[in-house]
């Protein structure tokens, strides 16, 4: 791509792409590519790999002047305007409506009203729920709750996503400019059961609920990187901010993951 100066094809390489190469240059090349945003270059490999095989890219790049046709990041960022209108048209109605949640927020600072014709799974029901928002593939913002807090899911979605995209501390708010780099997905909770021990949770079928006295932590099932009910409860109490080795009453739930 760089013996090319293709600096557009450099957009494409997602993170799990990037983290099994074990790369350590893209994101400098990224940076370098945008410096060079609109201008035409002569590109010349100097090397690639020694004779062990171990890669290290090394290319020059020469400015020759300008080319509206190398404007790769205004050009990346109508594909995905694109692209992501076609999956909203197509998209889970669940993921649908925290989607326009955000986007409403986020443009224009407003709350939407629960929008006609959605299904009865939505606005019959009443549920905790989590909405999570990921950009290029890293988490953006996630807020979520346990037990349902409006008069039904739709709502509960509505408002988790405005505060997932606004009042994660972790984050500042989201952008415009962001909106169309970002995937979303939704967990509805089933409700919370009481267990005696650790031996009754599994990472990938169960999220878990850690207390002692008026902290509580919370953390989702089946998340990437996380292997082990004990990592699943560390991270929780960690959330929480109760210490690794105080005793804490857990409870379990399933969820339904919208994508």
């Amino acid at each position: 791509v760089c013996s090319r100066a293709a600096f557009g094809e450099l957009f494409s390489f997602d993170e799990n792409f990037c983290e099994m190469a074990a790369e350590c240059g893209h994101r400098s090349f990224v940076i370098m590519a945008g410096a060079l945003d609109g201008t035409k270059v002569e590109a010349k490999k100097l090397s690639y790999e020694d004779i062990t095989g171990v890669g290290y890219g090394i290319c020059s790049f020469r400015p020759t002047g300008t080319d509206n046709n190398r404007k790769f990041l205004e050009i990346n960022k109508k594909v995905k305007t694109i692209d992501s209108k076609e999956n909203g048209s197509t998209s889970d109605p669940f993921v649908q409506l925290a989607q326009k949640s955000i986007e409403s927020y986020v443009r224009n600072q407003e709350i939407i009203d629960v929008p006609e014709n959605l299904p009865p799974q939505l606005t019959n029901v009443k549920a905790g729920a989590f909405v999570s928002i990921h950009k290029n593939g890293e988490l953006r913002g996630c807020i979520g709750t346990i037990l349902p807090t409006q008069k039904n899911l739709a709502l509960e979605i509505i408002n988790n996503a405005v505060s997932a995209a606004s009042k994660d501390l972790r984050f500042n708010p989201i952008t415009p400019e962001e909106l169309c780099d970002l995937s979303v997905n939704v967990d509805v909770l089933s409700e919370p059961e009481d267990i005696a021990s650790e031996e009754e949770l599994d990472v990938k079928l169960y999220g878990v609920i850690v207390t002692k006295g008026s902290l509580r932590g919370v953390l989702l099932p089946d998340l990437d990187g996380i292997d082990t009910v004990k990592q699943q409860i560390s991270i929780a109490k960690k959330k929480a901010g109760i210490g690794q080795n105080e005793d804490v009453s857990l409870q379990r739930f399933k969820v339904v993951r919208h994508v």
